[in-house]
């Protein structure tokens, strides 16, 4: 008897479970993916908005992550019907797009993920990887109310709009991006600095009032919560001021890190 499908990373939300841990992947490398499912990462990001890799460097790390029973979501380079539909075929649990400044900009995220009428997304669901080959005949009934759909904000005008961005139909969570945030307000290098901080605090109060809201049909309206880690700012504050998503670190800094102290210590004996 095959075992049940485990419960998607936002079914888990819808059920109030979490906070969830996270880690960005820029490396692409397949083995550090797997090694970080098996190390208890909720959910990975693979990134290819900064990562260098591209649709058929991540799909060797979705199968790592799939072997370790870890949710994959991939980050898309913009918002943009062709990779919007290119990452979703690979079957991720979720999607992330970036620079979302607007309810338009979200309106338009949205349709990118959804099969006409309700969307743009073009149609290859019985021969790709997320509908298991067409194996899965049920997966155009249910791939739109499985997958999790994050629009990051990024930008002084889009932390003005937070709570319209966060209204549209089918945004799922608000993803605020401290280091592009910090630099579209002038302050390059400085994501710690107090005009920054004050006004992450602002988009953060914002997105958690949609949620604490009733939506008309008595159930609870606007969007989770996510948001990246920083030096000044650790996971275990933004765990204490209610974000639901946590995401930590980057393969690529852990290893960094790593590297820079192994290298410290033999030469400091």
């Amino acid at each position: 008897m095959a075992s049940a499908t485990p419960r998607s990373l936002k079914a888990r939300l819808n059920n109030g479970e979490g906070p969830f841990y996270g880690l960005f992947l820029l490396s692409f490398s397949p083995t550090l993916a797997e090694i970080a499912g098996h190390a208890g990462y909720d959910f990975v990001v693979v990134d290819m908005e900064h990562g260098s890799g591209g649709i058929s460097d991540a799909l060797p790390c979705l199968l790592a992550l799939a072997a370790t029973g870890t949710p994959a979501i991939l980050r898309i380079p913009d918002n943009s019907p062709t990779w919007a539909k290119k990452a979703l075929d690979l079957g991720p649990q979720g999607i992330m797009i970036p620079m979302i400044d607007c309810p338009l900009s979200a309106q338009q995220a949205v349709s990118h993920c959804r099969y006409p009428p309700a969307g743009v997304r073009g149609a290859a669901y019985p021969i790709v990887r997320a509908s298991k080959y067409g194996i899965d005949e049920d997966y155009i009934n249910k791939c739109e109310s499985e997958l999790l759909i994050m629009c990051q904000v990024e930008s002084e005008e889009a932390v003005r709009k937070v709570k319209e961005i966060a209204a549209v139909d089918g945004v799922d969570c608000i993803m605020i991006g401290p280091l592009d945030l910090s630099v579209s307000m002038g302050y390059l290098g400085d994501p710690g600095n107090g005009k920054v901080k004050e006004i992450i605090r602002v988009a953060e109060k914002a997105v958690l009032e949609t949620k604490a809201e009733k939506g008309s049909d008595g159930g609870r309206a606007g969007a989770y919560l996510a948001g990246f880690a920083m030096p000044q700012d650790g996971p275990e504050e933004l765990k204490k001021r209610g974000y639901n998503m946590v995401c930590g670190a980057v393969d690529v800094g852990l290893f960094k890190s790593a590297a820079v102290e192994d290298v410290k210590r033999f030469k400091m004996k």
